[in-house]
């Protein structure tokens, strides 16, 4: 199961969870945590330059971050979002992280923050959000 790490404040990250989470309700794919929290400190710990937007951490263990967490994802959902994905990695990866990070520097302003609480979800979909 691949647990997906975002940005807690980032209204897209917020639609990006409520994105996923309507392509795997029963959560056989993924697992969510905030980026601010205990899990993505204990999982996240190897990496010096740790990402503020959105990582991966695979069932291996490997850790992506950037467009390289978008491929995987894409790949996880299958169907059109793995062509998407797998075309998205035809590009080098200073492209598609240079391409991602413009999105990112621009997400608040773009999309807005959540400063407020999660939103409400079902109670067999709130045991996919970890610490």
């Amino acid at each position: 199961m691949i647990t997906v790490f975002y940005d807690g404040q980032c209204g897209l990250c917020h639609r990006t969870v409520q994105f996923l989470l309507k392509r795997d309700p029963e959560g056989l794919l993924f697992r969510y945590a905030t980026l601010q929290g205990e899990t993505a400190q204990s999982l996240l710990e190897p990496l010096h330059d740790r990402p503020d937007s959105v990582a991966i951490v695979t069932p291996e263990k490997q850790i992506f971050v950037r467009g390289d967490a978008a491929i995987h994802i894409g790949k996880a959902l299958g169907g059109l979002w793995a062509f998407i994905g797998a075309a998205f990695s035809l590009l080098p990866r200073g492209v598609r992280d240079w391409m991602y990070n413009q999105i990112a520097q621009r997400r608040y302003r773009l999309f807005g923050t959540r400063s407020e609480s999660c939103p409400i979800l079902p109670a067999e979909q709130r045991a996919f959000f970890l610490p």
